[in-house]
């Protein structure tokens, strides 16, 4: 394996985590209390990469864990399942690949290991000699391989062979899961960075993740809704595989690498697998810290990984890139101070522009927008306040294994203070308990910084921190504190029953996570899907109408590339790619399509529609600042509504926050006789569904 010093030659402060902060190989070091606790000697040959084949495999791991996934995905499609919710043969299949796949790191880590320590007892744990390895090069690249798409393994058969026999993804297209299918719908028609909903605006919402599903979804001839599931899966695994040659230069060893991202990936599919854009982002945040931490110490290289980290954060999801770049700041700072030096605060400002530069390819269209006189109003992203917003999140007092790890890295931050690495993660932590609390705080103002998004920051950072705390107890373990009692022969074996022990344990932990997820999986298996199926076979409800919707649309003349419907169906918007009149609720829409002043605009075409004829309304509904609906889906009979016996029927959402549930729904009523035209109107009725096209 190709491998590097621990310092650079310009002094990179770029040394492993758990290796000596003392100056080692021409680095340098101005802070005061640098030195580490007890440092344990470093490995004879470290398992890291040099910088341009660090940046090689970090590329290659994320290809190789995206193609695996997607043929995973394809060879699944193929392959005929139960329910996961009527059947338990899909729960024993996704353990079996589970088992599989988490024995294959352990046994191939327990012998890297137990080869790299009987090299040190061959050269002396000091003397850095470099001998020849006994690990075959065949099974030096096998390691690399499984330890590397492992990750992507793991997705696959804790949540992709749970999904295998359902299109939708976790939650169906339920609440949130409704408008990220949309957009992921919306990106399939168009290579712009355009709004989800309203017809000429820019995206407000970060549009990276979803531009890449609908380019995916381009290329395998998919609909939006349908390349979700694929897409999420292949994006988190590609951003979980990246994580191994990440945390292997950082710690200097490869099974430590693949054991943190493991960790993470588990812990992640567990506590937010639903919103993987996010998922991706979290993911890296505790590995983003201590590159931060290398950064301000003086690491060009590493400065380099902030911006593009923060950089891409920001053009997927910004309020993780708030959080993680205040925490950059503060750590630039603290250097600042302890360094008696403004060098970090040019890695800040280096970093900085970077990261903005990146974003600006997202972020740019909607801010010139908002600049050059896009009216905003309506805004109410916020106004949202769940109880695990009300209270501060410990996961080290929960009574699991992930409770145990982040109690142990709670203790290994508060006793390792001194150490960098332990310091950074600690400064980390406080600060995303800083946001939540500031969060709660700012209620009293009428918004919140949604605090409890933090809350898996936390646990991945806690539980990082337990890792390493780990892997610093066995580098100290009894043969460093007592060399003439214990053996190299019994090191090695408490090397080994630790691997072992710490795999079971992984491996508890994943098998659950299929279980944990069991909610997310059933919504996805009983809503109804574009096709008009549910995947569990059971009667589908009133979604089933929705192609037949989109038929007639298009059997009218409509394109979905210019076609503005004005629907409550919150459901017909994910599965339909035409743009959105008025979305629902507010919280979803963009600031610059003025929500709050479209609802008022849409009852009084309700009340007008009593009084004006077909035309007059057709006049109305255009004397408005934005394009006008080409089609109207409601609820309602054409016959009985043309005999003056029922209305038409659609609902508008209102913010009611701080209420919770912060959204209130009523009803808004439609004349049936200002669409009886055929002149302007082509009027379908479709189930429960009255489909009213312009002509």
């Amino acid at each position: 394996m190709a491998t590097s010093s621990t310092a650079s030659p310009t002094g990179d402060p770029e040394t492993p985590v758990g290796a000596s902060a003392t100056p080692v190989n021409g680095e340098t070091t101005t802070d005061p209390e640098a030195h580490r606790l007890t440092p344990p000697p470093a490995p004879v040959r470290p398992d890291r990469w040099g910088r341009g084949a660090t940046v090689a495999a970090i590329l290659l791991a994320a290809l190789a864990g995206a193609v695996a996934t997607l043929a995973g995905w394809l060879v699944l499609r193929a392959v005929s399942l139960p329910a996961f919710n009527t059947s338990m043969v899909t729960r024993a299949l996704a353990t079996a690949g589970t088992v599989v796949v988490v024995a294959a790191v352990v046994v191939l880590c327990a012998l890297w290991i137990r080869e790299r320590d009987t090299d040190a007892d061959k050269t002396g744990a000091n003397t850095g000699a470099d001998t020849d390895n006994p690990r075959p090069r065949w099974r030096t690249w096998l390691t690399v391989a499984v330890t590397y798409l492992a990750p992507a393994g793991l997705v696959l058969t804790s949540t992709g062979v749970p999904l295998s026999a359902t299109r939708l993804y976790l939650d169906g297209l339920q609440a949130d899961q409704s408008f990220r299918t949309q957009f992921l719908t919306r990106m399939t028609q168009t290579a712009h960075l355009a709004d989800m909903n309203y017809w000429d605006l820019p995206s407000y919402y970060p549009s990276a993740w979803f531009w890449g599903g609908g380019r995916l979804a381009n290329l395998l001839g998919l609909p939006g809704w349908e390349v979700y599931q694929p897409w999420a899966l292949v994006s988190i695994a590609a951003a979980a595989c990246a994580l191994v040659p990440v945390w292997q230069r950082l710690t200097g060893s490869l099974p430590q690498g693949a054991a943190i991202a493991l960790v993470t990936t588990s812990i992640m599919l567990v506590m937010n697998p639903e919103e993987p854009y996010a998922t991706i982002i979290a993911m890296g945040a505790a590995a983003a810290v201590l590159v931060a931490r290398r950064a301000v110490d003086g690491s060009w290289f590493a400065t380099l990984g902030v911006a593009v980290y923060l950089g891409v954060s920001a053009s997927m999801y910004t309020l993780y890139t708030g959080l993680l770049a205040g925490t950059v700041v503060v750590l630039a700072f603290w250097a600042a101070a302890a360094h008696r030096s403004i060098r970090p605060l040019f890695h800040l400002l280096a970093a900085g522009l970077g990261s903005m530069a990146i974003a600006a390819v997202v972020w740019a269209p909607y801010l010139i927008e908002e600049l050059t006189g896009g009216h905003a109003s309506g805004a109410t992203a916020m106004h949202y306040l769940p109880g695990e917003g009300t209270r501060l999140p410990m996961p080290f007092l929960a009574f699991s294994l992930v409770g145990f790890l982040c109690l142990v890295g709670l203790v290994y931050l508060i006793a390792g203070w001194r150490d960098l690495d332990a310091r950074a993660l600690a400064i980390a932590t406080g600060c995303f308990y800083g946001w939540i609390l500031l969060s709660m705080l700012i209620t009293a103002l009428g918004t919140t910084l949604l605090g409890f998004r933090a809350d898996v920051l936390v646990t991945v950072a806690l539980a990082t921190a337990g890792m390493l705390a780990l892997a610093r107890l066995r580098a100290v373990g009894p043969d460093k504190l007592y060399p003439d009692r214990v053996t190299p022969a019994a090191r090695r074996t408490v090397s080994l029953v630790l691997v072992c022990l710490l795999g079971l344990a992984g491996l508890a932990y994943a098998q659950q996570i299929p279980g944990r997820n069991e909610e997310h999986i059933d919504h996805a298996y009983v809503d109804t899907d574009g096709y008009g199926e549910r995947a569990d076979r059971f009667a589908p409800d009133a979604t089933q109408y929705y192609a037949e919707i989109d038929q007639t649309i298009r059997e009218a003349g409509r394109v979905p590339e210019d076609t503005v419907v004005f629907t409550d169906e919150i459901r017909f918007r994910p599965l339909s790619p035409d743009l959105v009149s008025q979305p629902l609720p507010s919280h979803y829409a963009n600031p610059l399509g003025e929500f709050d002043h479209r609802n008022e605009a849409i009852e009084q075409w309700a009340d007008d529609s009593w009084e004006a004829d077909p035309r007059g309304f057709v006049d109305k509904i255009e004397d408005t600042p934005w394009r006008a609906p080409d089609v109207f889906v409601m609820r309602g009979d054409v016959e009985a509504g043309l005999a003056g016996e029922d209305a038409y029927k659609v609902h508008l959402a209102e913010d009611i926050y701080p209420n919770q549930p912060n959204v209130r729904y009523r009803a808004v009523f439609f004349n049936p006789e200002v669409f009886d035209d055929a002149d302007l109107w082509t009027v379908e009725q479709v189930g429960p569904f009255v489909v009213a096209v312009r002509r």
